[in-house]
């Protein structure tokens, strides 16, 4: 039997969810919903809206209700971008760092609970197999 692209997208999206799934109650303890905490991973390194739309793959109007609900919790603030007095520039607070590092160290404890089951070079190649992976298409 061969293994076709479809089958390893849906094997692969199954194992992230779950691994998501897992660490639901975490989320939820720190007031994140599984979204909030995507945006909130990436704003230090996305701090404009638009561009965390297009690096999360989401609508600019569900990154707008993300960042309001992440804005409202303390999580995230809005500045004015020095550089371009018309944009907003988003800021985690020490809260959001706080909630950020602590859910995705509950994601890592998770994965890595899974990452176990398999040898270490079965690991590591699974490294180098998604990393290759990531590379821009030719």
């Amino acid at each position: 039997m061969s293994i076709d692209a479809a089958q390893l997208w849906t094997l692969n999206h199954r194992l992230l969810t779950v691994v998501l799934d897992a660490c639901s109650a975490e989320l939820a303890e720190l007031g994140l919903e599984s979204k909030e905490f995507f945006v909130l991973a990436e704003v230090a390194a996305s701090p404009y809206p638009a561009e965390l739309a297009a690096k999360l793959v989401i609508p600019k109007a569900s990154v707008t209700v993300y960042v309001r609900n992440l804005v409202a919790k303390g999580f995230v603030r809005r500045e004015i971008d020095d550089a371009d007095l018309r944009r907003h520039r988003l800021v985690l607070t020490d809260e959001g760092e706080a909630a950020r590092d602590r859910a995705l160290a509950s994601l890592a404890t998770e994965f890595d609970r899974r990452l176990a089951t398999i040898a270490p070079r079965d690991r590591a190649e699974l490294h180098r197999i998604l990393l290759a992976l990531l590379e821009p298409a030719q």
